[in-house]
C-alpha cells in the first residue's frame, strides 16, 4: 500500500485536532505543532468527542492516534495552561480530563493504534501506552517527566506501564525521567514496531488492513479480556456487557424474548448443553 495515494476524508472540523476517515480506518491527529502537540483542556474535549464518534459509527473499524508533523506525537499537558488543581479551560475550572480520554481508549470496542512520530513525553507517553498497539518512527523519543514538573500518573501511566516493561524499568522511567530512543523502547517491549519515519503511516495502515480482515467480535472480546484484570470491576463490567451482547445474538436468548412477547413458557430444553 502506497500511503501517498491515501485520500484522508475529514469527518469533523475541530480547532486543536484533525479527524479523518479512509476505508474504515479513522485517524485522530493532535494539531498543535507549536507546542510539540501538547494538549490542553479543549484538545482533550475534542479527542473525546472524536473517539465517541468512532464508537458509534459502524463504518469505522479501527482508530489511529497520532500527532501532526514529523517531530512530535504528543508532549503531554500544556504547562502554560496548568493551574492549581489541573489544567485550565476557557471557563477557568481546573481539570485533568486527559484521564477521561485514556478511559475512552480502553473502553472503545475497537483496536486503537498509536502512530508515534517523534516525541512521546509525559501525558503523551501515557497516551501511547494505553493504546492497544504502538508503531513508532525511528526518530521517536519516549519519556515520563512527571517528577521534573511536579506531576505523576498513578493510573495507567504507572500500573499498566509496569505490566508492559516490568516494575524495575517502570520505576527507572519515572524516577530518572530520562529519555529513551525508539530502539530502546522496542527492546523493553514498550512499542510493537520501529520503522523509518517516511514509512510510518504506510506500515501503520498495513497493520490496520490486516486487523480489518480479522473477526471484529473476536477482537472486541480479546480486548475486553486483556483489559479486565487491570481495570478491576469496571473492566469486568465491560467484558460482561460484551458477553451479554454475544448471548443476545443466540437462538437461546431469542427464545426467552419471544416467549415473553408471545405470552408462553420458553422452551430452553431444546438447546444443546456444552461441556
Amino acid at each position: 500500500m502506497d500511503s501517498s495515494n491515501i485520500n484522508w476524508i475529514p469527518i469533523k472540523t475541530y480547532k486543536d485536532i484533525r479527524f479523518f476517515l479512509w476505508k474504515g480506518i479513522s485517524k485522530i491527529e493532535i494539531n498543535r505543532p507549536k507546542c510539540h502537540n501538547a494538549f490542553r483542556v479543549e484538545t482533550v474535549e475534542e479527542m473525546i468527542d472524536a473517539i465517541n464518534i468512532c464508537k458509534n459509527r459502524t463504518d469505522i473499524d479501527i482508530v489511529i492516534i497520532t500527532g501532526y508533523g514529523k517531530k512530535s506525537f504528543c508532549s503531554g499537558g500544556d504547562q502554560k495552561t496548568r493551574g492549581l488543581g489541573g489544567y485550565l479551560g476557557k471557563d477557568g475550572i481546573p481539570r485533568l480530563n486527559i484521564l477521561d480520554f485514556y478511559k475512552k481508549i480502553r473502553e472503545l470496542p475497537k483496536p486503537v493504534i498509536a502512530m508515534v512520530n517523534g516525541y512521546s513525553i509525559g501525558g503523551g507517553h501515557v497516551l501511547h501506552v494505553v493504546c492497544d498497539l504502538t508503531i513508532a518512527s525511528d526518530n521517536s523519543i519516549f519519556s515520563q517527566v512527571g517528577p521534573k514538573v511536579g506531576s505523576f500518573d498513578g493510573g495507567f501511566g504507572s500500573s499498566y506501564l509496569a505490566r508492559i516493561i516490568g516494575q524495575k524499568k517502570a520505576r527507572e522511567m519515572w524516577f530518572l525521567s530520562r529519555q529513551y530512543s525508539a530502539q530502546e523502547a522496542f527492546q523493553m517491549g514498550l512499542v510493537n514496531k520501529v520503522v523509518p519515519l517516511q514509512d510510518l503511516e504506510q506500515v501503520t495502515l498495513n497493520w490496520c488492513k490486516i486487523i480489518q480482515n480479522r473477526s471484529p467480535m473476536s477482537l472486541r472480546m480479546i480486548k475486553r479480556c486483556l483489559n479486565a484484570e487491570l481495570d478491576g470491576q469496571h473492566g469486568l463490567m465491560q467484558l460482561a456487557g460484551d458477553a451479554t451482547l454475544m448471548f443476545y445474538l443466540t437462538e437461546e436468548s431469542q427464545e426467552g424474548k419471544n416467549a415473553f412477547l408471545e405470552k408462553r413458557h420458553p422452551n430452553f430444553r431444546k438447546f444443546k448443553k456444552f461441556l
